[in-house]
């Protein structure tokens, strides 16, 4: 198989961008074409993102005079996955074959930045003049079947330990992935952002220090008299007084918050989030 001349980075990015915003073109009745191409719109926003993923596939990617397409000659590479990842109908489709290959974190990666994204829900508390943010992943991916994204929640889970569920969309075949655990959200988080720390222009989705800063700032100006806190598995769970008072020892001898939060079995951000919480208090 074609496939397998590639590297294994290659391919990971490759059967994302398949699965994702790219499209394998087809070949018409009467076309001088003997092989299929591989074809991604994008809107020129975005352009740093592709360029990006062309810096993993040179040789085989192209961008079109406009920079709004990133493309790739006819290949007999395309043409054999072709019907690996569109049925009879026209339907694109997860085939076992493909993800037994997509067990690197740039498989995720990519997936995620063609077609996830990190969602922020709000909950204020009036009586604590408080803004609560919870971070979401989702993989809009409704243009698979139910059963097949259930083949990928699987695959996700068992590859890169992260739990994700399956959520009602009114388009497509009616799902999408999502996390639905902060713990989850973050991990998730974790592995992206070590795989695009280079690309800059995705931190908004990759970065989560990036974009709770930018949501403070939002904040700020619209509820100037609330305090903005991320929310984390452990919001619900109390702090001792003798927790609050080891936090303040350590930090005043100069512990990060990576072992004060080992040294307390808490994680990492709920530490950040209650040392916030006890300066301000």
């Amino acid at each position: 198989m074609e496939l397998l001349n590639l590297t294994a980075i290659e391919q990971n990015v490759l059967i994302a961008s398949i699965m994702g915003d790219g499209e394998i073109t087809k070949i018409y009745p009467g076309s001088r074409r003997k092989n299929n191409s591989y074809r991604e719109h994008f809107s020129i926003q975005q352009l740093d993102y592709r360029i990006w993923k062309y810096n993993l596939l040179p040789s085989y990617f192209y961008f079109n005079s406009r920079n709004t397409l990133l493309l790739s000659p006819s290949l007999p590479l395309f043409t054999e996955l072709f019907p690996r990842f569109y049925n009879v109908d026209g339907n694109k489709v997860i085939s076992d074959e493909m993800l037994k290959l997509c067990n690197l974190p740039i498989f995720l990666t990519t997936l995620f930045l063609d077609d996830g994204s990190l969602s922020i829900t709000v909950d204020k508390n009036k009586l604590k003049k408080r803004i609560y943010l919870t971070p979401h992943i989702y993989l809009y991916l409704q243009c698979f079947s139910r059963e097949d994204l259930s083949k990928l929640q699987t695959h996700i889970f068992s590859t890169f330990s992260i739990e994700m569920r399956l959520s009602k969309r009114k388009d497509g075949f009616g799902y999408v992935l999502k996390t639905t655990k902060v713990s989850e959200t973050l991990k998730f988080l974790q592995l992206v952002y070590n795989e695009a720390s280079d690309c800059p222009s995705m931190f908004y989705k990759t970065n989560w220090d990036f974009r709770f800063e930018k949501e403070i700032s939002r904040y700020r100006e619209s509820h100037p008299e609330y305090a903005v806190i991320a929310s984390s598995s452990e919001r619900n769970k109390n702090y001792s007084e003798e927790e609050c008072n080891q936090i303040r020892l350590m930090k005043s001898q100069g512990f990060t918050d990576k072992t004060i939060a080992e040294k307390l079995g808490r994680s990492y951000w709920s530490i950040v989030y209650k040392w916030r919480e006890i300066r301000e208090t």
